[in-house]
């Protein structure tokens, strides 16, 4: 089966999440090409268009992937190719960005959303399913601390706090963070920007520090989450996207009730405090969130649009 994946490319690359479930649907025997939509708002990427209809006439795909709403309104310019959408979350619970969402469900063949929240809000009527994307699972991430850190040049004699996304990124909503970081009133403690790093050495963080700290204002189905419960790392998070399904029961892992500073405080002394790690890694597994089993069920979509 042939699928054409099309995504933003504003930062002139693709989410390393795009990227490595389309290397798991090539182990299931996709031929997967991309298409990399450049500009802002529908208007920009209605200059896509000529390069879109170019593209799908050399490569030929059975099936358009989109990821993101406005990805899939776009690609469903064209009718001759059959589109599934994903929905992350941030084209749902943005209010601006709802409404091309909801245009995209309608001309869609399938679509797929990553948690059960932004269901709720997008009211989906027919052909669509839950599906959270998956991660890569593999011998790094069960690395020890002491190893992780001497890698990562992080001090034995420190603690750390790995948050969720860049600083400057206003949804992951950083002042939160600092705030409960100033509570615990401790200098050893350090917060880490999660920014710049390669995905290497994002699970080397992940191993190394003593907790992930997640503030966000919204999220659909973090894949930081998955990732850092694969890797056994302590999570604190505020009741955001489908979290609080993902970590549940897991030991060392909290979700607080409230959005207080002070709450977050003693659930991340909670989380410092944890020895060695996580049930994370077998959640992921039993959860089925390992990249190949989700690409075969991807799989499956696919086929029934193409049936179509």
């Amino acid at each position: 089966m042939r699928v054409l994946v099309v995504a933003s490319f504003n930062k002139g690359r693709f989410a390393p999440f795009i990227i490595e479930q389309a290397e798991a649907l090539k182990e299931q025997g996709c031929e997967i090409e991309f298409f990399g939509l450049q500009g802002k708002g529908l208007r920009g990427y209605l200059n896509n268009v000529p390069q879109l209809k170019q593209k799908i006439r050399e490569f030929r795909p059975d099936v358009i992937h989109a990821h993101y709403g406005l990805s899939g309104l776009f690609a469903n310019l064209q009718r001759e190719i059959p589109v599934v959408t994903t929905y992350h979350g941030s084209d749902i619970n943005d209010k601006s960005a709802l409404p091309f969402s909801k245009m995209a469900i309608r001309l869609s063949g399938w679509n797929i959303f990553v948690s059960r929240k932004i269901i709720e809000i997008a009211k989906p009527k027919k052909n669509y399913s839950l599906l959270s994307c998956g991660i890569d699972l593999h011998e790094l991430q069960q690395m020890n601390k002491s190893e992780a850190r001497q890698r990562m040049n992080l001090e034995a004699n420190k603690r750390y706090v790995l948050f969720s996304g860049a600083f400057d990124n206003e949804v992951k909503n950083a002042p939160l963070a600092r705030k409960a970081m100033e509570e615990l009133c401790d200098p050893s403690v350090v917060l880490l920007e999660l920014k710049g790093y390669s995905r290497e050495e994002v699970t080397l963080l992940m191993c190394a520090v003593d907790a992930l700290l997640m503030t966000s204002f919204t999220e659909g189905s973090p894949q930081v989450i998955k990732e850092a419960l694969a890797c056994g790392c302590p999570i604190v998070s505020v009741d955001v996207g489908d979290v609080k399904e993902r970590i549940d029961g897991v030991d060392g892992c909290y979700v607080a009730e409230t959005r207080h500073a002070t709450e977050l405080a003693s659930l991340l002394q909670n989380a410092m405090g944890f020895e060695g790690k996580t049930k994370g890694r077998e959640r992921v597994i039993s959860d089925q969130f390992d990249n190949r089993l989700v690409s075969q069920q991807l799989m499956k979509i696919f086929k029934i649009v193409c049936r179509k």
